[in-house]
């Protein structure tokens, strides 16, 4: 084949792709707009992310800008955008408690929110510069404080439906997650959120199912949502046992292995990225698993112990020291020095990480204020010395006015 007939090909085929890209462009710009702004509801847990797409805008319109309310005609709205193209926001990068103007990122016209808290619970518009709205969400973040977990294996069943006259409260689970481990028993869990089915709700808010909103929404009155207070989300947990994929190891890393062990005793390489961590003897720690969301399937491992759900979720043992939170992180309090040792993390059943956890029990510690044990101790000590002053100037006040009413002569006749 000549350079001709090359280049005459690369031509039709770039044109084809210019022609589905317009094709699908234009597909998305016929989307009519509902001629009245209704609603869309969502739930999600706190901690996770989400994305809330703009499935409609006019044709004019080139760029879209987001707007945030509490409540339905409040008079602060956020404007989520800075009208000259954000920088784009990575979820790697956001820190738990961020302030939402620096949690959220537009792309393709749709909202990204990244480790999104109950605060956030509010009105999302997609509209323009000018406050024109196309598009709108009802977002409910429901709060993971309180959560409920369930142990399929051990017979226990999930919260029943509540009936409270005309109200139905109930919990929706979502599908389960792969296993969160291969080749050994693992756990699989699904997330269960709180809703409410009621024919008080307000038009304005499109349902899934009639009557049927999330119970955070905006589209409960404050008397129904009051009752449905005490549903809190649940956690299903059941066993569960699957086969690993086989990796294909390098045929150069073979060879380099198959050498080694005939001149003596093969070396030990770690499957996964290893990270080694000093840390200081009674202070507590928190691992994350990298890459990891609360609805990814994540577990955790300490060398050959398998940390499961069952024995060590958040709110199993009031009393526990070693704990996995409901948003897949292992805490450790009080560090001791048999908690050195190797801890694995797994995601959607794979080993992804390991943390080498080293115990110091002796040293000398530069104490700093980013450091959150060194803030308590130096609020503790200024909550102590104010209130010794407040004892202190109470006293004297005490003794002054006892000084004063003794020393004031008496005019009565």
């Amino acid at each position: 084949m000549n350079l001709a007939h090359t280049t005459v090909l690369l031509w039709v085929w770039g044109s084809l792709q210019a022609f589905e890209i317009v094709e699908k462009e234009n597909i998305f710009q016929r989307t009519p707009c509902p001629a009245f702004l209704m609603f869309d509801n969502a739930a999600y847990l706190a901690d996770m992310s989400f994305e809330l797409p703009c499935h409609c805008k006019p044709e004019e319109v080139t760029a879209v800008v987001w707007y945030y309310q509490k409540h339905l005609g409040s008079g602060h709205t956020k404007v989520l955008t800075d009208f000259d193209g954000r920088v784009l926001t990575e979820e790697a990068q956001v820190r738990v408690g961020s302030d939402m103007l620096v949690r959220f990122s537009i792309r393709m016209f749709s909202l990204l929110v990244f480790r999104a808290q109950p605060e956030d619970s509010g009105l999302y518009f997609c509209g323009t510069r000018k406050g024109d709205y196309f598009y709108a969400y009802d977002v409910d973040i429901q709060s993971s404080e309180g959560m409920v977990a369930t142990f399929k294996d051990q017979g226990q069943e999930p919260f029943a439906d509540e009936y409270q006259g005309s109200l139905h409260v109930f919990t929706t689970f979502w599908e389960w997650t792969p296993c969160d481990r291969c080749g050994v028993r693992g756990e699989q869990w699904r997330i269960g959120l709180c809703y409410l089915q009621s024919p008080d709700l307000s038009p304005r808010y499109r349902k899934t199912l009639p009557d049927v909103v999330s119970c955070g929404s905006r589209a409960v009155p404050t008397s129904l949502r009051a009752k449905a207070r005490d549903h809190t989300p649940e956690l299903l947990v059941q066993s569960c046992i699957v086969p690993c994929e086989r990796k294909v190891i390098q045929e150069g890393m073979m060879a380099i292995f198959n050498y080694v062990s005939k001149l003596g005793s093969r070396p030990w390489v770690p499957q996964v990225p290893i990270q080694f961590h000093q840390q200081r003897l009674g202070h507590g720690l928190i691992i994350s698993c990298p890459g990891a969301r609360p609805e990814h399937a994540v577990a955790w491992d300490k060398d050959h112990q398998f940390l499961y759900r069952t024995q060590y979720l958040k709110g199993v043992n009031r009393s526990m020291r070693v704990f996995i939170d409901h948003g897949n992180h292992l805490h450790i309090r009080f560090t001791q020095l048999s908690d050195r040792g190797i801890y694995y993390c797994w995601r959607q059943g794979v080993r992804v990480a390991g943390f080498r956890l080293g115990v110091m029990s002796r040293g000398h510690y530069r104490a700093s204020f980013s450091d959150p044990e060194t803030r308590a101790a130096m609020e503790l000590t200024l909550i102590g010395y104010l209130l010794i002053t407040a004892v202190f100037v109470t006293i004297h006040l005490c003794r002054c006015c006892c000084y004063l009413f003794r020393c004031c002569p008496n005019f009565s006749p």
